[in-house]
């Protein structure tokens, strides 16, 4: 079965910033031939001051502004309402279980996702408890904001549909796929800054080719990622 064209909607209080997927290579392409349409929603708009406030002090006290749960929710319930089919608000978050490939491998057989983009000290907590679906964390440091994260998440995303890559093969022997990375790889020329190819790369004896990569990748993996094999 064909899968539809994905959509992805976006919660941000920076929806420009998405304006760069349009850019990226294979990701860009999926977006010009219609494989993949994206539209960001600003919360800003559904806020109910003449200041478009989103955001308040936390109760507690302490540093920061928290992102007020009525705007997102009143954003959300609009895009809820403009598609026939309920896709799952995803947040990427410190709080949410690393991302990994096998993650984003199930989303690209889903029709898109909502994600929220966080800001500031933090979302009021009543909002993520009662309508955020999925949290994802993607490493073990803090950025400004969710947008980076999202975009990252995106571009995996769409890399793994059908049509994107001119060689679908390439995503197969993408590191992660099979829980290890990928082996090292050459271009011209054959000898830079004195090193040469590896000379099984040039034999042209496919069958010793793939055995050399294959324990190359399972050298790397136990030399960076020796977490993976385990």
């Amino acid at each position: 079965m064909t899968l539809p064209m994905a959509h992805f909607d976006i919660i941000s209080l920076f929806p420009d910033t998405f304006s760069a997927l349009s850019e990226w290579g294979v990701v860009g392409r999926a977006f010009k031939n219609g494989k993949v349409s994206l539209k960001c929603w600003n919360p800003r708009d559904f806020a109910l001051d003449a200041h478009k406030t989103i955001d308040d002090r936390p109760y507690g006290g302490g540093p920061g502004m928290v992102m007020m749960a009525q705007p997102l929710v009143d954003c959300l319930t609009a895009i809820r309402a403009s598609h026939q089919t309920r896709r799952p608000l995803v947040f990427l978050t410190p709080h949410g279980p690393l991302l990994k490939q096998s993650h984003v491998r199930g989303f690209a057989n889903t029709e898109g996702a909502i994600f929220l983009c966080g800001r500031y000290e933090g979302v009021d907590q009543r909002f993520i408890d009662t309508y955020v679906d999925q949290t994802f964390c993607i490493g073990d440091f803090i950025v400004s904001g969710g947008e980076l994260p999202t975009m990252m998440l995106l571009d995996a995303w769409v890399r793994l549909l059908p049509g994107v890559l001119n060689d679908a093969q390439s995503a197969i022997q993408d590191s992660f796929e099979t829980n290890r990375l990928d082996c090292p790889h050459y271009t011209r020329p054959e000898v830079f800054d004195g090193k040469a190819v590896p000379e099984v790369l040039l034999s042209g004896n496919h069958g010793k080719i793939a055995g050399w990569r294959e324990s190359e990748s399972l050298k790397m993996t136990q030399l960076h990622r020796p977490d993976l094999l385990s």
